[in-house]
């Protein structure tokens, strides 16, 4: 170790200077001692010099190695530029998916004389001509009931007069009433106003003393037969008029039909055409095939839209 070796050095300069200090050197004869005294002196003088020098050195080496060892130069810091963020990774680009409106315009899906052929939404409406039956127009209302869905009847006012009761389960249900002329009049747009007036109001008045507090919401040309003059005299009276998209011609019985064809029929036509926002044209008065039909088409429909009652 360096501080060992200082002190080693540092012990042998004091046993060589006291060996010259020793009474060993005053056993001389008397005329050597002027020489010898100073020929002792020299050499003790030149052995100073020596053990100076090895305890300069010594000393040297007990210097900490971090003195001697020599530190490493600092360099200035590079003004380096930091790292430009890297742009997050853009999201793959998929194909745009296609969708459907919610909304559809009531323009372009109207029908004759600007009548109503949709329902301005996805959602589909079904509904019911020509009751109410005595028979029929209940085993609908059940199947509705049944399915939690309501739907619009257009009520021929004659029968009406007839089944007022039946009138009333209508509105109970939830389900909306529209005036479909009195006598299912298939010519009524040719005639004069003052008699459309008459007819429609006529209809109107027997719904109402059926179920007063019920809306008419809606007017329907027997046949879809609308002129502007029918539609605008409805209007005047707060009736929209309402046509159809889909019309599965459940009132036509071929000759040789049989039931199981008819309702088979009326089954495939409304499964095929009923798309998002159609209005779906249906008959409970006398079409006991028709009632058959939707004990299918009703579960269908409802797994695959909304039903609304316009």
């Amino acid at each position: 170790m360096p501080n060992s070796r200082g002190r080693l050095a540092l012990e042998r300069f004091q046993k060589a200077l006291s060996w010259f200090e020793s009474p060993v050197m005053t056993l001389e004869p008397p005329g050597e001692s002027f020489m010898r005294s100073r020929s002792n002196k020299l050499v003790l003088f030149g052995v100073v010099l020596l053990m100076a020098g090895l305890a300069g050195r010594a000393a040297a080496d007990t210097t900490p190695e971090s003195r001697t060892q020599a530190k490493p130069a600092v360099s200035a810091p590079s003004a380096t530029k930091a790292p430009s963020p890297k742009p997050s990774p853009k999201a793959s680009k998929k194909p745009p998916v296609k969708q459907k409106a919610v909304a559809i315009s009531a323009k372009k899906a109207s029908g004759p004389a600007g009548s109503r052929m949709t329902t301005g939404t996805r959602a589909v409406a079904l509904t019911f001509d020509d009751g109410p039956d005595p028979v029929q127009t209940p085993r609908i209302l059940k199947l509705l009931a049944q399915q939690h869905v309501h739907a619009t009847f257009c009520l021929v006012g004659r029968n009406v007069q007839k089944h007022p009761e039946l009138v009333r389960q209508i509105v109970a249900g939830g389900h909306t009433l529209c005036n479909h002329t009195w006598n299912h009049d298939l010519k009524l747009g040719k005639k004069t106003a003052a008699q459309i007036r008459a007819d429609l109001t006529r209809t109107s008045a027997a719904i109402h003393k059926a179920a007063p507090k019920a809306k008419i919401k809606y007017f329907r040309a027997p046949g879809g037969n609308f002129t502007p003059g029918v539609v605008a005299i409805a209007r005047q009276l707060g009736m929209a008029s309402l046509y159809w998209k889909v019309d599965p011609r459940d009132w036509d019985h071929p000759k040789g039909e049989t039931d199981a064809q008819h309702k088979k029929r009326v089954i495939s036509r409304v499964e095929h055409n009923t798309h998002p926002g159609a209005i779906v044209l249906s008959h409970d008065y006398a079409q006991p095939d028709t009632i058959a039909a939707y004990q299918t088409l009703l579960p269908w429909l409802k797994k695959r839209f909304t039903l609304i009652g316009l």
